[in-house]
């Protein structure tokens, strides 16, 4: 008989050195709002993401015209930089199409740069949920979620999408692995916010930083699921769906 494949979680990058796997899937999640802005970035026109760690990465990359830089830390667009990593300014922007997007943020690419060497990566959001566990499912391997957090901290809503991916592949057979506690606890996380994630979120920390911010459509739309049918994968340095491409 064959053995089932098996999903994990990690709860933050912090964390990591316990779960590296060399083989299986990692899927890194930064809901609020590094890979929403990767996949709708995908989804509507961007060819290729490159994910940095660093501002002084990124800024490598600002004499290249097929390029386009974005940086964000806390919440916040860099000085100097147009862009940062909201996924409604990759929406209908005819700027972006054809372009390399080049993107560092406080949380996701941290994950990102962390995992990087270890198995495939994917990247995953509320916005390509479905196709992405169908994916996950035809693959059938082992998996890991990666919730990029706060600062190496926890935050809610990476663990109700990691709890989501959990529910999806326990459905399809796949099992929970032996140090399973966390992908339990995100599960029940998942399944107790029934279809209301927002108000579910009301007193999470990082939508009241980005209420703050005035970025409420930002949330609101990274809660959404579904607009975007996408697979983004990490290659070579460089993040590209692997599905055919969508007409923008």
């Amino acid at each position: 008989m064959s053995k089932k494949p098996i999903v994990r979680v990690c709860i933050s990058p912090a964390l990591y050195e316990l779960y590296r796997q060399q083989e299986g899937i990692t899927v890194v999640v930064d809901i609020f709002r590094a890979t929403s802005a990767i996949c709708t970035a995908l989804q509507n026109g961007v060819n290729e993401v490159i994910p940095v760690a660093s501002i002084h990465d990124a800024k490598r990359y600002a004499e290249d015209d097929d390029v386009i830089i974005a940086a964000e830390r806390g919440g916040e667009v860099v000085d100097g930089f147009k862009y940062g990593n909201s996924p409604l300014s990759y929406i209908d922007n005819p700027e972006i199409i054809g372009k390399t997007l080049v993107l560092t943020t406080t949380n996701g690419t941290q994950a990102i740069d962390a995992a990087k060497n270890d198995g495939a990566l994917v990247i995953g959001a509320f916005c390509n949920l479905d196709v992405l566990t169908a994916w996950l499912i035809n693959e059938n391997q082992d998996v890991m979620i990666l919730c990029s957090g706060w600062k190496n901290r926890l935050n809610l809503e990476d663990s109700l999408f990691a709890g989501a991916v959990v529910d999806a592949l326990l459905n399809s057979g796949f099992e929970y692995d032996i140090d399973s506690d966390a992908a339990i606890i995100t599960r029940l996380l998942y399944t107790s916010s029934g279809n209301d994630m927002l108000g579910f979120l009301e007193n999470s920390s990082h939508r009241n930083r980005l209420k703050n911010l005035h970025l409420e459509k930002d949330i609101e739309y990274c809660l959404q699921r579904n607009t975007c049918h996408v697979v983004p994968k990490l290659t070579g340095g460089a993040i590209k769906n692997i599905l055919k491409q969508p007409a923008y």
